[in-house]
């Protein structure tokens, strides 16, 4: 599975940032590891830094699932910690129910 992530230009991403985020989406995801093929991560803070509103960091995961459409899922949170965890389980639960519908189809 091949993760990628993406910054917006107000959250730094630097080595150290890239290897923890890769491998908490990793480890989220591990069950679902031989169908997927790739995620991408994109993470944004929508108010450029501004504490205008205390949700205002954005996590978008697209998971490229075998056999189906790519799958994607937002989550917005205080923190990067809380964004990811929460875009990565609603991603667990889509991915869990799309797979569970081919399975009875």
């Amino acid at each position: 599975m091949q993760v990628q992530i993406h910054t917006d230009n107000n959250i730094e991403g630097g080595e150290a940032f890239t290897k923890w985020a890769t491998t908490t989406v990793s480890e989220a995801l591990e069950r679902f590891s031989g169908q997927i093929t790739r995620l991408d991560v994109h993470l944004s803070d929508e108010n450029g830094g501004k504490k205008t509103n205390p949700e205002n960091i954005q996590c978008m995961i697209e998971a490229r699932v075998e056999g189906h459409q790519p799958l994607a899922t937002k989550h917005h949170a205080p923190s990067l910690n809380q964004a990811i965890d929460g875009a990565a389980d609603k991603l667990v639960r889509l991915i869990d129910s799309t797979l569970g519908r081919t399975a009875r189809n």
